[in-house]
């Protein structure tokens, strides 16, 4: 039988409009960040950074994790099932090289919400079967950070989201000026990187990407 997270989380994660993921920075400034992230109104984090030490990241899942509940706001932990679990965070995204969904599911029971990658509405399909909790649909527009992919714009996006019952959030090149673009597809939510982590005022322009998704 399937196990699915708990329900007051899947109620957040159904609530979600404006995820972020964390830049790839010291882990002080990503802490400074994500607090600025959490007073302007965003519903979910997600910790991604590639290069930091397990030992490192883990205590920093735990300082996020933290920062995160007492704010009711969601906390994801990119790749890593083991330091999702173990610092409390709400939930892992799991990318094409990682571990499986259905294996990740089975890691970690009901504790963990799981998200996966999907471009295509098949995609999606076979990653919710899996037992996924939430898909990252894109690129949604040409980012430097997913050169090798294929675009499949708004529509693409809005095709998988037609295709599952799970949340779908737009990614790739997600900036304050597409929102509306987005919305005219039928996009409800969106995960963004930099233009939240670069912004001179993190807290002001999660705020701006608030205002506009909720119109």
């Amino acid at each position: 039988m399937e196990v699915l997270p708990a329900p007051k989380t899947l109620e957040r994660l159904a609530a979600a409009r404006l995820y972020a993921i964390t830049p790839e920075v010291e882990p002080a400034s990503i802490s400074e960040i994500v607090q600025a992230w959490i007073r302007g109104g965003v519903d979910a984090v997600q910790l991604r950074h590639k290069s930091l030490g397990r030992g490192c990241l883990l205590r920093l899942a735990v300082e996020l994790a933290g920062l995160c509940s007492t704010s009711n706001v969601l906390f994801m932990v990119n790749d890593h099932v083991d330091i999702a679990m173990l610092s409390g965070a709400d939930g892992v995204h799991l990318g094409p090289d990682d571990l499986s969904v259905a294996g990740a599911r089975r890691a970690a029971g009901d504790s963990l919400v799981i998200g996966a990658s999907a471009s295509t509405p098949a995609a999606g399909l076979q990653a919710e079967a899996a037992g996924a909790s939430y898909l990252g649909s894109g690129p949604a527009y040409a980012t430097p950070l997913k050169t090798e992919k294929t675009v499949i714009g708004p529509h693409g996006v809005a095709a998988v989201a037609a295709a599952v019952a799970i949340p779908v959030f737009a990614i790739g090149g997600i900036e304050l000026g597409r929102l509306a673009e987005l919305r005219a597809a039928g996009v409800t939510r969106v995960c963004a990187i930099r233009s939240l982590a670069a912004a001179q005022d993190p807290e002001s322009e999660v705020r701006r990407f608030g205002e506009a998704l909720a119109r």
